[in-house]
């Protein structure tokens, strides 16, 4: 490497010293920073790729013949004190390359989340495993495998600890680097509470009862810590009369919650409703409606929300809240329903806190909605368990899951069906059909494949073509192509189609070939300008002739 002429900086050395400045500002890492030794080595061997080493008493070795940006720097200085934070320099590992590999593959997933600097080019990997140093670990001594090696700063399959100590700096004692990590969390936790308040810190009694309730979650509740850092806490009295707000209400289009100031409730109260507006955003309550009464689909969440908040213990709830332990278990579509026997009196009852009417102008460019939440309420699900941090009912657990679940699609559930209930059938040879490989060689009987009729006969199911409104054409044919394609794999030979709208159809008992090639539907009276379709089997037998066991039924929908 070229020298930088006498007199002139070294742009590089500058790139590393701005990065040390960034460094001891980075939000967590920043005071054990500033704990560690960090030096600008221009003598010390390094691998050609070497960027740089840390050792258990805090020093940092950088290579000076490396070039990078100050970002660069960032990353490779914040991946060399997070080894130290999160305690990777352990006794029984030393030397041991593959608990470096597991300890560097979790530092770099640490700092792709947080944002912290930008990894070089030869670093710039996708990011395997989402689990702990030990279980990664004991993975890979089953499974060696060479991208989990890709992460050290050292070079591929170089380690980056460096287990040998000097005796430079032990006049200062022994560092608790994982004590210096968690004070600076929490010491970046409460800077991020405070500014978005608005507020000077100067100690937890002069916060207001909400704000001290969301630095809570943020600091203590790891399952909805991740959901409360990205909402907005508005107390205005005005607002929340014009609004109609009783206690509070939650916008998750806008990630603001907006909260009346003249409600007087303790720390442990506004616990209880905050939690409680944050699952209303972060279930996406808002979106679940799909027609419903919004009032009453309001108060039915509010039942559900409320119950689960009980069985975990967060905070106390307060007087006039919705609750029945009766409805323990029940979705929020169930209670919907058991709501709806009694709609004047619930719709009395009902205190809306929840807003959809959002102005257009309003929503910005941004991050998609539902990915954020998902995303936040899972990862804040991981961390609560492997925490141990208490209980969280089945039902909340169990919705959880099934948001990171896509739905599955309409042809997948088709094939299932046909798994389900139509067997393959066995083939057997006779003599009384020959092969096709009969006529290359005559002095050679050769048997020919068949399935007996009986048994192809005995496959017949119904399909109920709905033309009154849910389907286009693209997807009905692609519907009834699927249905015959897969009644052709399985052997079914018969197949009843009945068109359905104001007026039903029967187009008889048909071939599988033919539903795709030479069906016609039929739309009822009054509907056929406005034509979609719904295809599902339908739910009655339908039998060809009299030896025909049974037939199969099912539904499959779109």
């Amino acid at each position: 490497m070229k020298k930088p002429a006498k007199g002139r900086p070294d742009p590089n050395r500058e790139a590393f010293q701005t990065a040390v400045k960034l460094l001891e500002k980075a939000p967590g890492i920043g005071r054990p920073a500033g704990q560690a030794w960090i030096y600008w080595e221009d003598k010390r061997p390094f691998p050609r790729e070497g960027w740089a080493i840390v050792n258990p008493d805090g020093e940092v070795y950088a290579n000076a013949k490396k070039r990078g940006t100050p970002q660069e720097w960032l990353y490779i200085l914040a991946h060399c004190v997070l080894h130290l934070a999160l305690g990777h320099f352990v006794s029984e590992r030393e030397a041991d390359l593959l608990w470096n590999a597991a300890c560097d593959c979790i530092v770099a997933r640490m700092l792709s989340e947080l944002h912290i600097g930008t990894p070089p080019a030869e670093l710039s990997w996708p990011i395997p495993g989402n689990t702990r140093e030990e279980r990664l670990y004991q993975w890979l001594k089953e499974h060696d495998e060479a991208e989990y090696h890709r992460f050290s700063i050292m070079g591929e399959a170089c380690p980056d600890m460096d287990w040998t100590v000097s005796p430079r700096h032990k006049w200062r004692g022994q560092v608790d680097w994982q004590k210096e990590f968690a004070q600076g969390l929490r010491d970046s936790v409460l800077k991020a509470v405070s500014q978005a308040g608005e507020l000077s810190y100067e100690g937890p009694q002069k916060f207001p009862p909400a704000e001290k309730a969301r630095g809570w979650f943020i600091s203590s509740y790891p399952l909805l810590g991740a959901v409360a850092a990205g909402f907005t806490l508005l107390a205005d009295a005005e607002m929340a009369r014009r609004m109609e707000i009783p206690v509070a209400a939650v916008c998750p289009a806008l990630g603001e919650i907006y909260i009346n100031p003249l409600v007087r409730l303790e720390e442990e109260e506004w616990r209880f409703v905050l939690a409680h507006e944050f699952l209303h955003a972060a279930l996406r309550h808002d979106v679940r409606r799909e027609g419903r009464d919004p009032e009453l689909w309001n108060v039915a969440c509010d039942f559900l929300i409320n119950g689960w908040l009980m069985e975990m213990g967060v905070g106390n709830i307060p007087e006039g809240v919705l609750y029945d332990p009766e409805l323990k278990g029940m979705s929020a579509e169930a209670i919907y329903d058991q709501l709806c026997s009694d709609l004047r009196t619930w719709r009395k009852r009902a205190r809306r806190d929840l807003i959809w009417e959002v102005p257009t102008e309003r929503i910005g460019p941004g991050i998609d909605l539902d990915h954020y939440y998902h995303s936040a309420l899972q990862q804040g699900l991981a961390y609560h368990q492997s925490q141990g941090r208490g209980y969280i009912p089945a039902g909340l657990v169990e919705e959880i899951r099934a948001l990171s679940r896509p739905p599955i699609s309409w042809d997948v559930e088709l094939a299932r069906w046909f798994d389900a209930h139509f067997q393959p059938l066995e083939k057997r040879r006779t003599y009384a059909r020959l092969s096709r490989r009969q006529s290359s060689t005559p002095d050679i009987p050769r048997p020919a494949w068949y399935i007996p009729e009986e048994e192809t006969d005995q496959r017949i199911y119904g399909v109920v073509l709905d033309t009154s409104g849910s389907m286009d054409r693209a997807l009905l044919a692609a519907a009834l192509g699927s249905i015959a394609s897969y009644s052709v794999a399985r052997n079914v030979e018969h197949v009843r189609v009945v068109f359905c709208d104001a007026h039903p159809y029967d187009q008889g008992v048909l071939h599988p070939e033919s539903i795709a090639g030479s069906v016609q539907v039929r739309a009822g009276v009054g509907r056929s300008s406005n034509r979609h379709w719904t295809f599902w089997t339908g739910t009655r037998s339908f039998q060809r002739r009299p030896r025909c066991s049974s037939s199969q039924t099912g539904i499959v929908t779109a």
